[in-house]
């Protein structure tokens, strides 16, 4: 019987997701995480090792980036692999969930026993179904990138089930299930650091509905037992601690962090604000939900819709806190929900985003409890079987509805173009959706659309030198010499650091035949990036063009040694040498070439 809801619960779930099966990657992290990145393709000692020492992209997961080589050792790079492996994991997830529900409700309902056995496990499902079939749970599933969300969830639900087993009152005390606990979450944190607030969570977990703390904190230091009760978390700190600073520095690796000047308390504060409050009410209703719900250019605090969020967050801390002596699971459920979401509300400011579906992941989780106990409630209440099938006809109204949004969402993660298109019907006035989609369009071949959205891009953060590079590009291949040395070098006014538009400006003076400056344009991109074979090579073409045989050959030299299979690069630099005089080593180089273009071929045919 305690088993059949939860294969219930499974299926329904992997019905729901099942057209993220025929998705591909998209390009948002995607491309950099898997599709270009070779590092994690296997579970060798070369990619094991990589994954255990690497801050790719910023987050530490080594844990989720062993799923995507055990996904590569199956599948190679099918995507529909991939999106299967997150699936199945937040299948896991839900069962796992359904058992955490039954026991918490059990712990609840302790003094007063559920008569009728179908009461607790429908209530446990509805909760189950509730998190896992929410439209919410879509970016953490379809996105490929956010594996590790349904990873660390895993055993972030394994930890918070062997805590209730180890000192819920239905069973005694026991230390080996708290050791459980502990390793439990060490592999959460491996798979996302996510929970480095699990700490405080015990302790919410301890005031309700275990009921071994007091309600009020401050006498939490009375007694020798509550003082002992938080000793007990030390072994969750510690590791809490630790990857807290491996987090920060992972953040820092890709310079994430915002500076103050560049975004203040204020800002931070009316995001943090407006983000508590928008998580419930698109919890309550999951309409118009995007990709990327972006900071706009003149975020203020005195926006209607950011006043709507922070009042409706702070309305609920009101509510809560009020009625937390008659209702103290609402106390701990808004409790628990924010302090989930406290490393990402915006006090710590990371990315372009005012909030985000895939944060919702974990810190959902008591919402789903709490409508799992409203059901429960009523069943159990109810003096007429009218109102017990009222109340079941509901559940299945909101799990149909959310398992129907749900299904529409997975489409939107279906290519680069259909996200990027969605987000901008949602938000028009969204610089990084304008900006993603121009970069499909090019790589598609639709140049002139590109150009149209990266000139919209630019219209709403004209300080975006990325998106003037890239137009400059587009407007070179057209021809629009002039108007392409603009756009390059307003990236390069915008940061002095950005060497690709240096280099682009080398590429499009060699063309136009102005080969000091093209000179000049690829040894400054040199400078910045001495490591890049690409601009070694241009630079080495730009002097060969202007008689400099001496020092373009070294530079093709260079070039080869920066990456021995470029072939251009050996090309080149055998018919430098051959120019010099240098014979001999102008064939060894000619013969080099021609190895790495029948290899190459050799592997396109295969």
């Amino acid at each position: 019987m305690i088993w059949l809801p939860a294969i219930f619960v499974a299926a329904v779930t992997l019905v729901a997701f099942l057209p993220i099966l025929r998705n591909g990657f998209v390009e948002w992290d995607d491309y950099e995480n898997l599709i270009s990145n070779a590092h994690y393709r296997g579970l060798g000692w070369p990619q094991l090792s990589w994954m255990f020492t690497t801050f790719h992209m910023g987050p530490y997961q080594p844990l989720s980036w062993m799923t995507y080589g055990l996904d590569y050792l199956l599948w190679g790079m099918k995507p529909a692999g991939y999106h299967l492996t997150s699936l199945l994991f937040h299948a896991a997830n839900a069962v796992f969930f359904y058992f955490v529900c039954r026991r918490l409700l059990c712990i609840v309902w302790a003094n007063n026993p559920i008569h009728a056995p179908w009461q607790l496990s429908g209530a446990a499902a509805f909760a189950a179904l509730f998190f896992s079939v929410h439209p919410l749970r879509v970016e953490s599933v379809a996105w490929a990138t956010e594996r590790r969300d349904v990873v660390s969830g895993f055993f972030f639900l394994a930890t918070i089930y062997c805590y209730l087993k180890a000192n819920s009152k239905v069973e005694a005390r026991s230390a080996r299930w708290l050791t459980a606990a502990v390793f439990c979450y060490v592999l959460s944190l491996l798979g996302k650091a996510t929970a480095i607030t699990l700490p405080v969570l015990l302790l919410i977990l301890d005031t309700h509905p275990l009921g071994r703390l007091h309600g009020d904190p401050r006498k939490w230091w009375a007694t020798s037992s509550s003082r002992k009760l938080l000793q007990e978390k030390l072994p969750f700190v510690l590791p809490a601690i630790l990857f807290a600073i491996v987090a920060f520095l992972g953040q820092q690796h890709v310079a994430a962090f915002k500076s103050l000047g560049s975004y203040g308390i204020e800002s931070r504060i009316a995001q943090a604000l407006f983000a508590a409050g928008f998580y419930v009410w698109k919890t309550i209703l999951p309409l118009r939900l995007s990709p990327l719900y972006e900071i706009p250019p003149n975020f203020s605090f005195w926006d209607p819709m950011i006043l709507a969020g922070a009042a409706l967050a702070i309305a609920i801390t009101i509510t809560v806190h009020g009625l937390r002596k008659r209702w103290p699971a609402g106390l701990a459920c808004w409790a628990y929900s924010l302090a989930m979401l406290a490393p990402v509300l915006g006090i710590v400011s990371t990315g372009p985003q005012l909030a985000a579906d895939r944060y919702t992941y974990l810190s959902f989780l008591s919402w789903a409890v709490l409508a799992g106990a409203g059901f429960l409630f009523i069943t159990r209440s109810a003096n007429r079987a009218r109102t017990v099938l009222a109340a079941c006809l509901a559940v299945i109204l909101i799990v149909s509805v959310f398992g129907v949004l749900t299904w529409r969402q997975t489409m939107v993660w279906w290519d680069t173009g259909t996200l990027w298109t969605h987000v901008l019907k949602l938000n028009p006035e969204s610089s990084i959706a304008h900006y993603n989609l121009a970069k499909f369009l090019a790589n598609t071949g639709q140049r002139d659309a590109a150009m149209a959205h990266y000139r919209d891009a630019l219209n709403i953060r004209p300080d975006d030198a990325e998106a003037h590079n890239n137009l400059g590009l587009l407007l070179a291949i057209e021809g629009r010499t002039e108007e392409s040395i603009n756009e390059f070098q307003t990236a390069i006014k915008i940061n002095p650091g950005y060497e690709r538009a240096f280099f682009n400006l080398g590429r499009v003076y060699t063309r136009a035949g102005e080969l000091q400056q093209a000179v000049e344009n690829y040894r400054q991109a040199a400078i910045l990036n001495p490591n890049q074979a690409e601009i070694r090579l241009g630079l080495g073409n730009a002097l060969a063009r202007q008689g400099s045989l001496e020092a373009a050959a070294a530079e093709f030299e260079i070039a080869t040694k920066l990456n021995p299979e470029m072939v251009d690069a050996r090309t080149a630099l055998a018919r430098s040498l051959a120019a010099l005089g240098k014979k001999e080593e102008a064939e060894k180089e000619y013969q080099i070439a021609k190895e790495l273009l029948l290899k190459l071929k050799n592997s396109t045919q295969n």
